[in-house]
């Protein structure tokens, strides 16, 4: 073999040599870049949700996360969080706003992005605070009280505007029957006079005349 055929050979085994690393390298890199999409975190933009909620999702390593918020800072729960793990199995885990957290039950876990919050503490078996509601039942009470004692002041009033009237009216008509009495007593007493009056001229008159 010459030196030609030499040099052509090592030309040959080396250009199939980096034709096979470039083609490992691609390999590599296709491996690498697969690797980092399956550890990335994808998010959704957050999704308005029935009950006053909001609901964003997000994927990680396969895993889907879904989270709804409620907005409603009297609502009994805080959010559920919905996760379907690789091979489709769904759980939900429910937040309440004491710090309470209770796996959902797996019939209920379906509805879980639908239902009310308080079809979901109730699921959940949150227990209800009595004292918010013995709170509201007082205030709505003395709410009623107040309405009642002011509809009664105003009934007092009314009445006493009433009873009033009907005094002043009652004095008004008093005043002017004793009025109408006593001008008619003057009246009689002064024709009475004058009556008197006149028989006394009559009889001075008679007892003068001879």
């Amino acid at each position: 073999m010459n030196s030609k055929m030499t040099v052509v050979l090592v030309l040959a085994l080396l250009a199939a040599g980096c034709a096979q690393n470039e083609q490992t390298s691609n390999a590599n890199a296709n491996v690498a870049v697969s690797n980092v999409n399956a550890n990335m975190t994808v998010a959704q933009q957050a999704q308005t949700g029935p009950d006053n909620t909001e609901i964003t999702v997000s994927e990680e390593n396969g895993v889907r996360t879904e989270t709804r918020v409620f907005r409603d800072p009297n609502s009994r729960v805080e959010k559920v969080v919905v996760t379907t793990d690789r091979s489709g199995r769904r759980t939900a885990r429910v937040y309440s706003r004491t710090g309470e957290v209770k796996e959902l039950p797996e019939n209920k876990v379906a509805a879980a992005l639908e239902a009310t919050g308080d079809a979901l503490a109730d699921a959940a078996g949150f227990v209800v605070d009595k004292s918010k509601e013995a709170a509201g039942a007082v205030k709505e009470g003395a709410g009623t009280a107040f309405e009642k004692t002011a509809e009664g002041a105003k009934f007092v009033g009314e009445k006493t505007v009433e009873g009033a009237k009907t005094v002043g009216s009652k004095a008004a008509e008093g005043a002017k029957t004793i009025g109408e009495k006593t001008a008619e007593g003057a009246k009689r007493a002064g024709e009475k006079t004058v009556e008197g009056a006149k028989k006394v001229g009559n009889k001075v008159k008679e007892a003068v005349t001879p």
